[in-house]
């Protein structure tokens, strides 16, 4: 048995991008195939490469997005949380995952069938619309990454993705914007395509300067302003 009710299942797609706006009874014919799966801290979803044929929805929790070169080096493509989706490129072509996907924190999954997700898209064409635009602006981001590691120097790097971190989950406290996702050094390392001891230098200095706090691996903002000047810079 489902461990949300259809009611709980029903809000979380009518607040989600793809789905926002249909019609009551058209979201009970989603309600009525999707299924509901718990995953615990660190497991992995699915891996790259494995034969996809569910798109899946973050009921509460967060996920990573990653994949491995050859010499066992992970690059994190992103991160998602509560109301975001995941799976939507296997899900249209039935080809092969293109990342690995793994729970960040105890994590609730809704989940919708191949099968199930064609049928609905052929009769709302809106929400494959939707579906494309989620599609462009992770293009868009992976881009932006990409050339952030070929242009971007470290501290601009860096910078730029604790500010997005900060945007995305971001807790304002007495002593600055709080991330509120625990994260390793390794795990930002990841992020930006450096090692961990190359990030532990740079926070260091930033810490001695009162730009962040770094205390049992919750990122701290303390000068905001100084890390988009940071962002800004390339060189």
């Amino acid at each position: 048995m489902d461990s949300h009710s259809d009611i709980g299942k029903r809000e979380l797609l009518a607040r989600s991008i793809l789905f926002h706006r249909l019609p009551a009874e058209d979201l009970d014919r989603l309600v009525a195939v999707a299924k509901t799966r718990r995953v615990a801290d660190k497991e992995v979803i699915f891996r790259k490469a494995e034969r996809g044929n569910q798109l899946s929805a973050i009921i509460s929790g967060r996920v990573k997005l990653s994949t491995m070169s050859e010499n066992g080096k992970e690059i994190i493509f992103g991160m998602l949380g509560p109301g975001e989706f995941f799976g939507e490129i296997s899900l249209l072509d039935g080809e092969e995952r293109t990342a690995t996907v793994t729970a960040m924190e105890p994590t609730e999954l809704l989940f919708i069938e191949r099968g199930d997700f064609i049928a609905f898209l052929e009769c709302h064409p809106t929400v494959a619309i939707r579906l494309l635009g989620t599609l462009a602006l992770r293009l868009r981001l992976t881009n932006e990454m990409f050339e952030d590691t070929i242009f971007r120097n470290l501290p601009a790097r860096l910078a730029k993705r604790l500010l997005i971190l900060a945007d995305n989950c971001g807790q304002e406290t007495a002593e600055g914007t709080r991330i509120d996702l625990k994260l390793s050094q390794q795990d930002i390392g990841n992020m930006i395509g450096t090692s961990r001891e190359s990030v532990n230098k740079q926070m260091r200095t930033w810490e001695e300067e009162g730009l962040i706090k770094f205390r049992k691996g919750y990122v701290t903002i303390t000068q905001p302003d100084k890390l988009e000047d940071l962002a800004e810079s390339s060189l």
